[in-house]
């Protein structure tokens, strides 16, 4: 069968990212790998990756939602897939802090149509976003080591499938299942201290929704319970402000970064 391409509302959609119960937080899984891709060179395994979203929608007039979420992606020994605290940086041989990610808040508005490509009992959501807007760190010159491009350039490629049915069942607030696919095409993370070397990271990714906070890993649970409940839950509604990037963040955390403290930094549950 031919996939068509079919205009959806945005409740579907909702019933896919996150769910229409806005009293309840949804969790969004990815596992993947990161690879170097420099110009010459072979491909290089850099991490392992694991990540999650823990998102809410919250309906706001008639077919729109605002959408909140946390998002957390941690760089993993490509080998043992154990947290990565420092790491040495093969081409210049610095030992450096790794800065996971640790993106609170990621948010926006869901509203009007959404394309999918329907297949029979399976729908498929694709995104492909190439966000392109001015590197905030560019113009301070004590980043000129880790990230001097004055422009932030990425290809983001998602994929995420789910029941048709779902889609259309009134009495799921949620899809029951979904398979995820992202792909990336980004710079060095300015934590890496890779400067104006020429070079991108290649990330490869699949993922899925889980019931709860009890599906995570227990590690990550672990690390989740004792150093950062503020990512056990999302935003109880939507927070003013910017969207967080690993940039922002580690703009905003430099000193800390320096100093070789641990990261994600410690942060309190919302109270």
């Amino acid at each position: 069968m031919i996939a068509q391409t079919q205009e959806l509302d945005a409740l579907h959609w909702v019933k896919t990212r996150s769910s229409l119960d806005s009293s309840q937080s949804t969790f969004l899984i990815w596992i993947g790998k990161i690879y170097a891709f420099i110009p010459g060179e072979k491909r290089k395994l850099l991490f392992k990756i694991f990540g999650m979203s823990v998102s809410r929608c919250i309906a706001t007039a008639e077919g729109k939602w605002d959408f909140t979420s946390r998002e957390l992606t941690y760089y993993l020994h490509p080998e043992t897939g154990e947290k990565l605290n420092k790491w040495e940086n093969p081409w210049t041989g610095e030992t450096v802090t790794v800065m996971h990610v640790a993106n609170n808040p990621v948010q926006g508005e869901f509203k009007g149509k959404f394309p999918a490509q329907v297949e029979g009992d399976r729908t498929t959501f694709v995104f492909d976003i190439f966000p392109t807007y001015p590197n905030p760190l560019a113009a301070d010159s004590k980043f000129a080591e880790y990230s001097p491009q004055e422009i932030y350039q990425a290809a983001e490629l998602f994929k995420l499938t789910v029941p048709t049915a779902d889609l259309h069942n009134s009495e799921l607030p949620s899809v029951s299942q979904l398979k995820l696919s992202w792909d990336r095409i980004g710079q060095w993370l300015p934590w890496m201290k890779m400067g104006d070397r020429p070079g991108q990271l290649i990330y490869s990714a699949i993922g899925g929704k889980i019931n709860d906070f009890t599906e995570l890993p227990q590690w990550l649970q672990d690390e989740i319970n004792t150093r950062i409940p503020l990512y056990k839950n999302a935003p109880k509604g939507y927070l003013e402000g910017e969207d967080m990037t690993s940039w922002l963040y580690f703009q905003q955390n430099f000193d800390a970064y320096l100093a070789g403290e641990i990261f994600p930094l410690s942060v309190a549950e919302e109270l």
